[in-house]
């Protein structure tokens, strides 16, 4: 975004603009914080805001820094702060190289890892003196013991200066992996797992001096480090099995993988920030609580720093929207927590059809509300429409014919071992694979699409759902679905091992719908899929 400031300024004014940035700076890239040499960079100097106008920066000189052109034009954020952090990250990984960077090379550029611990264990507490770096004060924290593994651990706040890393338990990198949480704790947005360390007090002693061992949360560390954070709390496991340890620590990152937020999840909590965030687009633009008289990309342009995220939490909205709208009975059939065994549809293979397909990915230039009134707004249109779409589908294939009892567990191996599973149970699983889900949705759009171009006006792909539909187009698309239902391959046994018994690709299925074989040359189909057929009463 331009500045009216510096465009008010004349040339003579810029020069002592640059001069005052230049003594402020002490002759320093804000950056990469080299020098910056008055004459022989001359040329190759910027003035850019330290904080982006869009994100609530100031447009005067408080606001202002001095870099080498290079730097800014090649910054890895909008913000000069968070740019800065990042070069210098950057500049720590070149020394060492970046698959290698751990948390011991950042501290080691901070001022950590200096000390060792001044520690006493008094019946049952932790006493600790931070003389080294003149802190005298004694601090008491209480020895907790874990029921189940009896290990012993304190809980204390540690300045940096006595933080190491243990580069045996965790011996992974850190790499170029900071910019997100460095952004977020720039943020102000709380660590919310404190780091892991450990410590060893000589076996009959009280009183001593022990190196704390960081063995996790190495990441967030480092992070906040580079922000310039000096002291860190940390929970000390006090003469531990390191052994088991290590093995807790390596389960946590392989058989145990680290729990995350699901996409559904994801999708729900991204369309709650979207709403604080047109919170705050009002209140920046002094409109009314009630106003939507902006778009999409407006609210994409205002916050400009972090334009990527707020376009997923636009299209987080849209989709959170259609999955758990309440008229949406397939959603009855979709199974959100990973992959479960009760339920056809994994929610990953809803994103990655449905939506993929359906839901335009750009931003709207038109108002929020527009048109609303009178049922013309493109995103309620597209709303509508694929949950009209996955109604269809829910009536004419799962409502009364999955039964998620059942589920879907070894289902094809049910059928080999000669189990009886109803016919109308089978084709609804094996339609829901999303390799097979994800070829035959291709063709709705094909069905959609080629009506449209016999009515003389083509649409594009991505905005072909904010087009309403006819009628007769929806009779179209629901003729489509019963006979594809009606296929015999959907309710063949004997599929079950050749055609059915493994996970295939998205091609392996494209060959059977297109030539009616598979890539192997096995005949599945009586004849490949002809739309103009299939859409025949």
């Amino acid at each position: 975004m331009g500045s009216v400031y510096l465009s008010s300024l004349n040339a003579e004014q810029k020069i002592e603009l640059r001069k005052k940035l230049f003594q402020i700076q002490q002759g320093a890239c804000f950056i990469c914080q080299k020098a910056v040499h008055p004459e022989l960079h001359a040329d190759a100097i910027d003035i850019d805001h330290i904080e982006p106008l869009n994100s609530g920066g100031r447009d005067d000189q408080s606001n202002f820094a001095l870099t080498h052109s290079n730097c800014n034009r090649s910054k890895q954020d909008s913000d000069l702060r968070v740019a800065r952090v990042l070069k210098l990250y950057d500049s720590i990984c070149e020394h060492v190289a970046p698959k290698d960077t751990n948390l011991g090379h950042v501290l080691s550029q901070y001022g950590g890892a200096l000390y060792d611990l001044p520690i006493v264990n008094n019946n049952g507490s932790i006493e600790i003196s931070l003389t080294d770096i003149n802190q005298n004060e004694t601090v008491t924290s209480p020895l907790l013991i874990d029921r189940l593994s009896g290990f012993r651990s304190f809980h204390a706040e540690i300045p940096i200066a006595y933080l190491h890393h243990d580069d045996q338990i965790n011996p992974r990198p850190i790499g170029r992996q900071l910019r997100g949480l460095i952004l977020e704790f720039f943020r102000g947005n709380p660590q919310l797992h404190v780091g892991l360390g450990w410590l060893d007090l000589p076996t009959g002693e009280n009183s001593s001096r022990a190196k704390i061992r960081i063995f996790d949360g190495q990441h967030k560390i480092a992070a906040q480090v580079l922000l310039g954070v000096k002291a860190l709390p940390i929970r000390i496991f006090v003469n531990p099995d390191r052994d088991r340890l290590l093995n807790a620590n390596t389960n946590a990152g392989t058989t145990l993988r680290q729990i995350a937020f699901d996409k559904s999840v994801q999708r729900r909590l991204g369309g709650t920030i979207l709403l604080k965030r047109i919170d705050r687009f009002r209140a920046d633009n002094a409109r009314l609580t009630d106003d939507w008289s902006f778009s999409e990309r407006d609210l994409v342009r205002h916050f400009r720093g972090e334009a990527r995220a707020v376009q997923r939490y636009v299209l987080d909205n849209i989709r959170n929207s259609i999955t758990h709208h309440e008229e949406n009975r397939l959603r009855d059939f979709i199974e959100f927590s990973g992959k479960g065994k009760e339920k056809p549809f994994s929610y990953s293979s809803i994103e990655k059809t449905f939506y993929s397909f359906f839901i335009n990915q750009e931003m709207l230039e038109t108002a929020w509300d527009f048109r609303a009134d009178t049922g013309e707004n493109k995103r309620e249109i597209e709303k509508q429409q694929i949950i009209r779409l996955m109604n269809m589908i829910a009536d004419l294939i799962y409502v009364g014919s999955f039964d998620t009892e059942r589920g879907t567990d070894r289902i094809e191996s049910a059928v080999q071992n000669g189990e009886d599973i109803p016919d109308d149970h089978l084709c609804a699983y094996r339609m829901a694979k999303e390799e097979i889900l994800y070829c035959w949705l291709k063709y709705v759009r094909s069905v959609a699409q080629q009506y449209f171009i016999m009515q003389g006006q083509p649409i594009a792909d991505d905005k072909l759902f904010q087009t309403l539909f006819p009628e007769a187009l929806w009779s179209n698309i629901k003729n489509f679905i019963i006979n594809l239902r009606k296929l015999p391959l959907w309710k063949d046994h004997e599929m079950s091992i050749t055609v059915f018994g493994g996970k295939a690709n998205y091609s392996f299925w494209e060959s059977i719908f297109s030539t009616g074989s598979s890539p192997q040359g096995q005949r599945v189909l009586a004849e490949p899929i002809n739309l103009i057929a299939m859409i025949q009463s």
